[in-house]
């Protein structure tokens, strides 16, 4: 499907993907406003977020990837930076892998690199949360105004114990553009990629952010930003030669 998408600035194309039960304009708001100055910033709603209206959740991050190029395609975009964070890096992964040649760089944040050793227990703390959302009146009555689609299938396809890509994330050696991973210091299931992504593989650098837990981005905006400026010019160069080399 073709994705509703924000789209501001002229230059290098760079995708924003937004977390779980956000959108294009509610998420990376303040990294939009600072890479449009020089970039072509395109943020979609993900599938079933925002006015992206689509209930079928099934095998959803393979088909929110063939979304992304859909929509990349409608666009006349044949190479961008892609960026993400938490849901929108999983989607990213997935899209890295199956439509490689659209990647010019990769950035990643708000993923776990492997399965914690107490997943159970952190599974059903957050199945336990996501069960208090659905009873709060006024964040369903926001959620219902802000997704076009019943968002609630969303959080239901997360009861399942399985539903994160672990066997995704433990690994990024077959990522054939650069990428960086973005992390904060406060969350220890994260940060642990750390300190093996870079042995994997040449193309993996790391910065983790102080005073920072699962939203980075949000929680050290400026920060994020100066960092993830300064990776795309270091990674543009590459790919240019790359490009005529190819």
């Amino acid at each position: 499907m073709i994705l509703h998408t924000h789209r501001q600035g002229n230059g290098e194309p760079v995708v924003f993907l937004h977390t779980g039960l956000e959108t294009g304009a509610t998420d990376f708001e303040e990294q939009q406003s600072y890479f449009a100055a020089k970039y072509d910033v395109i943020a979609p709603d993900l599938r079933g977020h925002g006015r992206s209206s689509h209930n079928d959740f099934g095998n959803y991050f393979h088909k929110s990837a063939d979304d992304l190029k859909e929509t990349l395609d409608s666009l006349n975009v044949t190479r961008a930076h892609i960026v993400g964070c938490s849901l929108g890096a999983l989607v990213a992964l997935f899209f890295a892998r199956k439509h490689e040649k659209y990647v010019n760089s990769l950035t990643i944040s708000g993923l776990m690199p492997g399965k914690p050793d107490n997943w159970k227990e952190m599974h059903k703390q957050d199945s336990t949360m996501q069960a208090m959302l659905l009873e709060n009146e006024e964040a369903v009555s926001f959620l219902d105004q802000q997704h076009d689609s019943d968002w609630r299938a969303f959080i239901h396809m997360a009861k399942d114990e399985n539903w994160y890509p672990f066997e995704e994330t433990e690994d990024l050696s077959d990522i054939k553009s650069p990428v960086l991973f973005m992390v904060g210091e406060g969350n220890q299931h994260e940060v642990q990629g750390a300190t093996f992504y870079p042995n994997q593989s040449e193309r993996v650098q790391v910065a983790v952010l102080p005073f920072a837990s699962h939203l980075v981005h949000v929680q050290q905006p400026d920060i994020y930003s100066r960092i993830l400026s300064q990776f795309l010019v270091k990674s543009a160069p590459k790919m240019q030669r790359g490009d005529v080399d190819g």
